[in-house]
C-alpha cells in the first residue's frame, strides 16, 4: 500500500496498531482512525455515518473537523440525494468537483463540500451500516493510497460493529440464563436457589440493630389429588395461580418463592417491634388469598387452602437452612391441627 511521503509507513502502522489494540468501543476505534484518515487523505473533515434505510435518513455518527468545513456530529439528512448514496449508486468513491458532479445535492451545497471521498461500511452479511467519508471545502486531489486506507478502515469499523453486537448478544444470553437459573419455570417465581440467596442477603442486614425476618412456609394440602384427578397440566396451572395470588397479596419488599413441589416460602422484613404482628397478618393474608375458587382455563375448582406456618427471627446469626426447617416445622404443626379439626368421614 502506498502512503504519502509525510506519513512514513512505520509511523502510520504504529498509530493504526495502537488504535485497534486499545479500542474497546466503536467510538474508541473510530476517533483515532478519523484523525489518521485526515492525514492520509489530506482532506479537512473525516466522518463516519450510519444509515437508517427504512426511515430514510443518514446520520453523522462521529466526525473530525480541522478547518472551515464543519461536518457536525448528530446531523441528520434525508438519505435520498446524499453524496454517499449517489457515490454508491454510481460507483464513484471520489471527486474533487462536487458542484458539477452532483449539482442538485442540497446537503453538499449547504455544507460547502467541494471534494469528497467515501467507502461503504458493511457488516458480515453485506448489510449497509453506513459510510466512512472524507471531505474538503476546496478542490483537492486525493493522496496516493488514500482509497486503500479508506477501505481498510471501513473493514476495521465493520469488524468492531460486529464484535460489539456479538458481545451484546452474549451479554443478553448470559442475563437470560442468569434469570432462568433463578426462576421457577412453572410459576415464574424465584426458585429455591434464588430463595437461599435472598435469605442470606436479608440475614446479613438483620439482627438486633437491623430488622427482623419473617419466614412463612406454605404447603399446598391436597395438591396430589388435584394432579391425580385433573392431570398435571391442571396442576401446573394451579401452582401458577397460587403463586400469582400470593404475589398479589404480599407487601412491597416481601419475597415470594417456590421452594419446590407443592411448597412455597414468603419472606418479610419488618421492624423488630412489628415482627409478630406482621407475621400473623402475613399468614392470614396468604391464607385468604389462596383459599376459594380457582379458574384454570376451562376447569374451575374450589380449594380449601394450604397449611401455612411462620416464624420470626430477630437475630442475623441464623442459618438459612435452619430457618426453613423451623418454618417447615411450624407449618406441619398447623397441618396437624387442621387435620384434627376436620370432622370424621
Amino acid at each position: 500500500m502506498n502512503t504519502t511521503a509525510s506519513l512514513p509507513m512505520p509511523s502510520f502502522l504504529g498509530q493504526l496498531a495502537a488504535s485497534v489494540s486499545h479500542a474497546r468501543t466503536l467510538e474508541e476505534l473510530v476517533r483515532p482512525l478519523l484523525e489518521l484518515l485526515q492525514t492520509v487523505t489530506g482532506l479537512e473533515s473525516t466522518y463516519l455515518t450510519t444509515i437508517d434505510t427504512a426511515g430514510g435518513y443518514q446520520y453523522i455518527l462521529f466526525s473530525r473537523n480541522t478547518s472551515r468545513l464543519q461536518i457536525p456530529e448528530g446531523l441528520a439528512v434525508p438519505w435520498e440525494g446524499t453524496l454517499c448514496k449517489r457515490a454508491l449508486e454510481e460507483g464513484r468513491p471520489y471527486t474533487d468537483d462536487v458542484a458539477n458532479c452532483w449539482p442538485d445535492s442540497g446537503p453538499a451545497r449547504e455544507l460547502g463540500i467541494a471534494t469528497y471521498a467515501s467507502t461503504p461500511v458493511r457488516l458480515d452479511d453485506g448489510t449497509l451500516y453506513g459510510t466512512l467519508c472524507a471531505a474538503s471545502g476546496e478542490r483537492k486531489p486525493l493522496e496516493e493510497g488514500a482509497d486503500q486506507v479508506l477501505q481498510m478502515f471501513s473493514r476495521l469499523i465493520g469488524q468492531q460493529i460486529e464484535r460489539e453486537r456479538m458481545l451484546l448478544a452474549l451479554q443478553h444470553a448470559n442475563d437470560t440464563l442468569a434469570v432462568s437459573a433463578l426462576t421457577d419455570a412453572t410459576t415464574g417465581l424465584p426458585n429455591r436457589r434464588a430463595l437461599m440467596e435472598e435469605l442470606r442477603r436479608r440475614l446479613a442486614t438483620h439482627g438486633p440493630e437491623g430488622r427482623a425476618l419473617v419466614v412463612a412456609f406454605v404447603d399446598l394440602d391436597q395438591f396430589k389429588a388435584i394432579n391425580d384427578i385433573y392431570g398435571h397440566d391442571a396442576g401446573d396451572r394451579f401452582l401458577s395461580a397460587i403463586g400469582g395470588r400470593m404475589q398479589g397479596t404480599v407487601r412491597s419488599g416481601d419475597f415470594v418463592a417456590r421452594l419446590g413441589g407443592d411448597e412455597f416460602v414468603v419472606l418479610s422484613s419488618p421492624a423488630h417491634d412489628e415482627a409478630l404482628v406482621v407475621a400473623d397478618a402475613l399468614r392470614k393474608r396468604l391464607q385468604e388469598a389462596t383459599t376459594g375458587r380457582f379458574h384454570l382455563g376451562e376447569l374451575s375448582l374450589d380449594y380449601a387452602g394450604p397449611s401455612i406456618g411462620s416464624i420470626v427471627s430477630l437475630s442475623g446469626d441464623a442459618e438459612p437452612e435452619a430457618l426453613l426447617a423451623q418454618a417447615d416445622a411450624a407449618m406441619y404443626e398447623v397441618k396437624r391441627e387442621r387435620k384434627q379439626s376436620q370432622p370424621p368421614r
